[in-house]
């Protein structure tokens, strides 16, 4: 009998720092990590809702003295936030399962636009981690003496290292925080919007006739060209606001049944409250007057200049209280790359796009990998922009146009395809087709008017991103491709013809004994397969007739593919075992007694270390056996690509005591 070892120290800091594991099987888990709409707006909705705090600045800042533009803008912006909102409110009645601009565009278009759609997505999530920090420092540092301001950039990094380790405990476990610093934020930015416009409603025809006469000035000044490319740079500018739009359809799946209603109620939400805060902002910046000060975001100045006349101590209160919520609700808004990247990378290595160990889960449920590669990527970016937001900004909102554009149009081809089976498709395709039309508009805008100023170093690493997925998918399907030439072996085991199997089976047609005490071979498989079979072969025939029992066992791995639903875990539990009684039914047949043992877990090593200890306790002769694919050469691809996960299933093992075989699988890597 195998006795479980005491949790390492490692273990137990692991269960501090991150939390216990989740029992995937307990159907109360997904509604444990999922999140209800008000959370969803507060986790997701947060991106976009956050980017009040540069966005407006940053495009209002643009104009230059030709400030009066800015409710040009202020509209522009509004109406581009709820036409695309809508646009992605369609895209979720028609994905509810989630996916986001890669499913989309891969389903819609074809499977290489839906590639470089998720690369764009990446990068952006990349970005909107970084710069939502960033901007979340300064906010923090604007009422902070300037001699402390060398400090920004390290707390900045140590923001990102703590919302990384926060994301690996799981979304629920990081949004619940965020809720009372949301609600701060949402309360306190409203008020001052309010209290702005309503203070000044009287000055309204005024500002209007001021307006009119400014713009008439402007066009005599730079003329119709010349102010088109001011608004246009302006609103490029300001053209972060709108990055977190897609984040709900991409995060479909940590949010609660029923999927689409939450979805559609958390885009509606945060439609609405995004749109009136860049109106209102925008607008407040005219109406009291603000200037860039440094030091100090534009926001600070505004509520410092809107509670200049508060009485008391109460004006400096509101402003602390309203920066620090803007700080924080920042962290919320990296929360929403975080929540979004990983989901993306995992979707892409299911495709094969990526390495397929980001398409893993931990024992908190979380893509565990993909989260760590965000954070490590936005720690490089920070260190390399050195935390600063006008040159993020720079590099911000070119990438995810490219899936906004990807993604509405194919939803316009999916309305065209189908319209003859749909209801009311000729509404939902004009909302697609004003989408796509104004976001290729944007797309083509933002990219020109931000190229020469660093615009390009985005599109070179999106573009050296695509490149090196490519590469990735060549080589799975190539590896593919010549592990298929195995699978003639498992054409010939679901015969019933015993005779065309090798001699070395030995005992064809024999009774079936069954002797728990005999010398017994268990072999850990991934599937009813060529290497599956290969793997059984070897055994027979490098111990012959030693063996007299065969335990195979698999576990189902729940990644992000899989673990979606209750459904889809039985989906997969089915799956496992129909796969298991093929082999325990070609062994039976061949005269060996056999049996399949089951497994669910988001982690292969895990899920075998606990079967085996159950396994040996039965089958005390046991030893276990696991093939292992072997490249005729060493290349990176096939270091990285192929986890090797045998070698960690015989490390846990042998510190068990159970002794494990690994089994050689040469491929030949000539094309045939």
């Amino acid at each position: 009998m195998v006795k479980s070892a005491k949790p390492s120290l490692a273990y137990r800091l692991k269960c501090l720092i991150i939390g216990k594991a989740i029992d995937p099987t307990n159907k109360q888990a997904f509604h444990s990590i999922t999140l209800a709409a008000f959370f969803a707006w507060v986790g997701l909705g947060s991106d976009g809702l956050s980017s009040s705090a540069y966005g407006p600045e940053e495009a209002f800042l643009a104009l230059g003295a030709h400030t009066h533009l800015a409710i040009l803008i202020a509209i522009a912006s509004a109406v581009t936030v709820l036409l695309i909102s809508a646009s992605y409110a369609q895209l979720i009645e028609v994905f509810p399962s989630g996916g986001g601009g890669y499913l989309v565009a891969s389903k819609l278009i074809s499977p290489t636009a839906g590639m470089v759609s998720g690369c764009a997505l990446i990068i952006d999530y990349v970005l909107t981690i970084t710069i939502s920090i960033a901007s979340a420092a300064d906010a923090i540092f604007s009422f902070i003496p300037e001699q402390y301001l060398h400090y920004k950039l390290g707390f900045s990094l140590l923001a990102l290292v703590l919302l990384t380790i926060l994301n690996m405990r799981g979304a629920k476990e990081t949004v619940m925080p965020l809720v009372p610093i949301f609600l701060v934020f949402v309360f306190s930015h409203a008020f001052a919007i309010v209290y702005a416009l309503g203070t000044h409603m009287l000055d309204f025809p005024a500002l209007a006739a001021e307006t009119s006469a400014q713009v008439a000035k402007t066009h005599s000044e730079l003329g119709l060209m010349g102010m088109a490319f001011l608004l246009l740079r302006a609103f490029s500018m300001g053209a972060g606001t709108y990055t977190g739009i897609e984040a709900v359809s991409n995060g479909l799946s940590i949010l609660r049944e029923p999927k689409v209603r939450t979805g559609k109620r958390t885009m509606l939400y945060m439609a609405v409250s995004l749109a009136f805060t860049v109106f209102g902002l925008t607008l407040a910046y005219l109406l009291y007057k603000v200037q860039h000060q440094p030091g100090k975001t534009l926001n600070a100045v505004l509520f410092e200049s809107i509670t200049a006349g508060w009485p008391g101590s109460s004006g400096h209160w509101f402003v602390y209280v309203s920066l620090i919520s803007e700080a924080l609700i920042l962290f919320a808004a990296a929360q929403a790359g975080f929540m979004g990247g990983p989901r993306v990378l995992a979707n892409m290595a299911l495709d094969k796009w990526f390495p397929t160990r980001f398409s893993l889960l931990s024992d908190r449920l979380v893509t565990q990998n993909g989260i760590f590669i965000m954070g490590a990527a936005s720690v490089a970016t920070m260190i390399l922009t050195k935390g600063s937001v006008k040159y993020l900004v720079v590099l911000y909102s070119i990438t995810v146009f490219v899936t906004f554009v990807l993604s509405q149009l194919g939803m316009v081809r999916y309305w065209l395809n189908n319209r003859s089976e749909l209801k009311h498709w000729r509404r939902k395709l004009m909302v697609n087709t004003a989408g796509l039309i104004l976001c290729s508009f944007i797309l083509v805008a933002v990219t020109v008017l931000k190229f020469r100023q660093g615009g390009w170093i985005t599109l070179v690493i999106t573009g050296a991103l695509i490149a090196l997925s490519m590469a990735i998918k060549g080589h799975y399907n190539f590896v593919e491709k010549v592990l298929k030439r195995m699978d003639n072996l498992v054409a010939i085991a679901k015969t019933k013809d015993t005779g065309n199997m090798p001699k070395q089976m030995g005992g064809l047609g024999a009774e079936v004994k069954f002797d728990p005490k005999a010398k017994t071979a268990v072999l850990l498989v991934n599937g009813f397969n060529g290497i599956g079979l290969h793997s059984l072969l070897a055994i027979i025939r490098m111990f012959g007739g030693i063996f007299k029992n065969i335990v195979f066992v698999e576990v189902g791995v729940l990644d992000a593919g899989s673990f979606k639903g209750v459904e889809e875990i039985e989906n997969l539990q089915k799956h496992v075992r129909e796969e298991l009684d093929q082999y325990v039914e070609f062994v039976k047949r061949n005269g060996i007694y056999a049996e399949g043992i089951m497994s669910l877990s988001p982690d292969v090593v895990e899920g075998t270390g606990d079967v085996a200890a159950e396994v040996i306790e039965r089958f005390p002769q046991a030893i276990f056996f696991m093939g292992q694919l072997v490249f005729p050469e060493e290349t990176i691809f096939s270091r990285l690509l192929h986890n090797n996960t045998v070698f960690a299933v015989q490390r846990r093992l042998y510190h068990k005591g159970i002794p494990f075989i690994i089994l050689p699988i040469r491929i030949d890597l000539k094309k045939k």
